[in-house]
């Protein structure tokens, strides 16, 4: 599973001219779910997630977690970051996940953030949407469970 973290003020997605979801304080979560992903993985991730410390502290550090700071989530299915660019001009995405299991593992993902206690917002999987936000920082992060042992 890949995930693009982006620490926000305030983020939306929308479809068709429609706000579907939002987030104030707190991170915009791009998910790509990648063939052979799991609930497991899915679970990992969304706990590697709610405890990356990636919020300023008291003293202007990034030392606290989205559950420290009482932070939101918007979480937003993105299956372009399985994108191969190393070869032509034309991205190829055979690594994402079939969207059947991508969808799957995606609402999985959202279920287990919500079972840490992180209020979740969604977009709509497999929907042509519109993200806004303001990136805090700017900090972005990028986390891929393939990455890590």
């Amino acid at each position: 599973m890949r995930l693009l973290l982006q620490r926000v003020t305030e983020a939306s997605v929308s479809v068709e001219g429609r706000i579907v979801g939002r987030t104030g304080p707190g991170l915009l979560a791009l998910v790509c779910a990648m063939q052979g992903d799991d609930e497991d993985v899915a679970e990992r991730m969304a706990a590697r997630m709610a405890k990356l410390r990636i919020f300023r502290d008291e003293a202007g550090r990034m030392n606290r977690a989205i559950t420290d700071i009482g932070g939101g989530v918007l979480a937003v299915s993105q299956f372009t970051l399985a994108a191969d660019t190393r070869s032509g001009n034309r991205p190829g995405f055979s690594s994402a996940a079939a969207p059947e299991d991508g969808r799957r593992l995606y609402a999985h993902f959202v279920a287990a953030l919500r079972g840490l206690g992180l209020p979740v917002e969604t977009g709509i999987f497999g929907a042509e949407m519109q993200v806004s936000l303001i990136n805090d920082g700017p900090v972005t992060i990028w986390l891929d469970s393939a990455e890590r042992a």
